[in-house]
């Protein structure tokens, strides 16, 4: 039985208790939440996984993603990436790898990590066959399958999957036109080659053969967002809009056929007006799936800080309800990143996640804490509170007052010490 059977059996698991005591939730919170498809817990036959719970009521994730290409190809990079996001803080990872070995690099990062790993199969299927036969227009649908399984079988625990890509979804999309074109390698690839072959979408068409190999080896399913915008100009246009229906669609038959865990994908970049909008157009069309947000960035003008900007979307989005951020670098849209660009992407989508939840789970006690602990000028307090205690410490120390109770930032007029000196504010 998969563990949606289970919960729909009334059977509370022992992933579901590791969950709810991270969580600090009764583990039937868990159990009814998984039952009814709005939580899921990534896990794996092949091999031993942090359990994590995504969904509603629950913490927001964070996914890290890394990968070569087929202009760095670096597997000790890679490794050191995957343990690095780790160390950071990250919830998830997604291997996303375009070139060199595909499946000996997953292997690699799958050894290298405790996390639950992601990948997309449909890269690996169609770079073997452009490799192959000399252009992606000549993969097949068992190149397809062959490439889910195997990576199924490498301990990867949850895949984003085009599903929603159909011919109507390209219909819509011919009609309507973009500013921005297509940003999603997935929609990239799939969309070529169903215009060029004149074929449906097999990840759509076969979709019940899909889930029996999910199925089988305990994948949960991530829709992918093949449409998504590139441009906030093209944020919840026509075809976007067509493919969720469609995910929604795949993700209610996956969930209730087949016993599947399903996280429904969302769009890249977004303004800052639409986010709220298009978490609960998400959540409501999918059923309150677990939604995964892919950025948003809200804004187009700021490579080199994109981190940034996906942050302040990121926040928004959590906070009006998407249960799962996918980190953006400051490498975003200029180059493969580095080990020092994922530390950074974590750190500051750790920080989206952590000022969603305030609003979305009420989570202020942290918050509340550090304000006491400034109060009192606790500076140990207020590292181990800190969200980055390392970097709080080391700046602290890099620019230390003479008075040990202040700062250089106000030094012997700190006005927290004037007060204290006074009178008790203490509350």
């Amino acid at each position: 039985m998969t563990i949606v059977e289970d919960a729909k059996a009334g059977q509370i698991t022992e992933a579901m208790k590791v969950v709810a005591e991270v969580e600090g939730l009764e583990p039937e919170f868990i159990r009814r939440g998984i039952a009814a498809g709005r939580i899921v817990i990534p896990t794996s036959p092949y091999r031993d996984v942090k359990l994590c719970g995504i969904g509603e009521g629950l913490t927001t994730k964070v996914n890290a993603s890394i990968g070569a290409s087929s202009d760095i190809v670096d597997l000790d990079m890679e490794v050191e990436k995957a343990k690095a996001a780790e160390a950071a803080g990250a919830d998830t990872l997604m291997e996303l790898g375009t070139g060199g070995d595909f499946l000996g690099i997953r292997k690699a990062v799958c050894e290298a990590t405790s996390l639950s790993v992601g990948s997309v199969p449909l890269y690996q299927a169609f770079i073997t066959a452009a490799k192959r036969d000399g252009s992606i227009i000549h993969m097949t649908e068992d190149d397809l399958w062959h490439a889910t399984e195997e990576q199924a079988k490498l301990g990867t625990n949850f895949m984003a999957i085009h599903t929603g890509i159909n011919n109507i979804v390209l219909d819509r999309l011919k009609a309507h036109g973009r500013y921005g074109g297509i940003c999603s390698r997935g929609g990239a690839f799939m969309t070529t080659w169903m215009l060029h072959n004149e074929k449906e979408n097999p990840l759509y068409s076969d979709f019940d053969y899909l889930c029996e190999i999910l199925k089988e080896h305990e994948v949960v399913l991530s829709t992918g967002n093949g449409m998504r915008a590139g441009a906030i100009h093209d944020a919840t246009d026509r075809a976007q809009i067509q493919e969720l229906i469609i995910n929604s669609e795949c993700a209610q038959k996956a969930h209730d056929k087949y016993g599947l865990q399903v996280i429904v994908e969302g769009p890249g970049h977004v303004p800052l007006d639409e986010v709220e909008m298009n978490v609960k157009l998400m959540k409501s069309m999918s059923g309150h799936k677990p939604f995964y947000m892919l950025g948003p960035l809200v804004t187009d003008v700021s490579p080199g800080r994109d981190h940034i900007v996906t942050a302040i979307g990121a926040a928004t989005s959590a906070s009006h309800g998407c249960d799962f951020l996918c980190y953006v670098t400051p490498a975003e849209h200029l180059a493969l990143p580095n080990k020092e660009d994922v530390i950074e992407g974590v750190k500051t989508s750790k920080i989206a996640a952590h000022v969603g939840d305030m609003v979305k789970l009420g989570k202020r006690d942290q918050d509340l804490a550090m304000g006491r602990a400034r109060r009192d000028l606790d500076w140990e307090k207020m590292f181990n509170l800190a969200l980055d205690p390392e970097l709080a410490r080391q700046i602290r120390t890099e620019r230390a007052s003479a008075d040990e109770d202040a700062c250089t930032m106000c030094g012997d007029f700190c006005a927290v010490k004037i007060v204290n000196q006074n009178y008790n504010l203490a509350k």
